[in-house]
């Protein structure tokens, strides 16, 4: 008879096996046979919690969500003016937890497989509203009518950062990805400033 409260156990064991293991083949290549060794257990149980390995890899594309989201939010309470907010956005998207390789690799793959997963389109668009709606929020005082277009622009600087750190391309450090957008934003202020 299995323990109880095992389940949630085995299955943050998983999604986190999911996440390395992407990371360390740098695809979606992986086998749940390798994910679930990764894991300690057998592919038979990752299979009964999640189905398959898509089910599994966007259970693991939530959960990164779900840390970045909090720790958006902590950050963000912290501070109460717009341009600060901004900052913790754009902080939080190049912290420890979230810049890391392996959630790196998850999130190049996420974009590919968001071609041609109607699942995981859906789960992006989710992220990718919930980041321009919290940008366009604190930017409005600051930019009025110029604020989708900044956040637009910010966005995709953090997007374009992932996306190049995961193809080795450019390494570079969390400061400097954070500085580098940061920049930008500096530049959206002096460009539509609210006077």
């Amino acid at each position: 008879m299995p323990k109880v409260g095992m389940e949630p156990i085995r299955k943050d064991a998983l999604i986190r096996a999911t996440i390395t293991e992407i990371g360390r083949t740098g695809s979606l290549e992986v086998t749940v046979s390798q994910i679930a060794r990764s894991a300690g257990m057998s592919s038979a149980l990752a299979h009964h919690y999640f189905g398959s390995k898509n089910n599994l890899f966007l259970s693991s594309m939530r959960h990164i969500l779900t840390i970045f989201g909090k720790e958006v939010r902590a950050e963000m309470a912290k501070v109460d003016d717009p341009r600060k907010r901004i900052e913790a956005i754009i902080r939080t998207s190049f912290s420890e937890q979230n810049f890391q390789p392996a959630v790196i690799s998850a999130w190049l793959n996420f974009y590919v497989l968001a071609q041609k997963s109607d699942d995981a389109t859906r789960l992006l668009r989710v992220y990718q509203r919930r980041l321009r709606s919290n940008l366009v929020a604190e930017l409005r005082p600051l930019l009025g009518p110029g604020a989708p277009k900044a956040a637009q622009g910010i966005a995709a600087l953090i997007d374009g950062i992932y996306i190049r750190r995961a193809l080795r391309d450019e390494p570079l450090d969390p400061l400097e990805a954070e500085e580098l957008v940061n920049d930008y934003l500096d530049l959206c202020l002096k460009r539509y400033l609210v006077t």
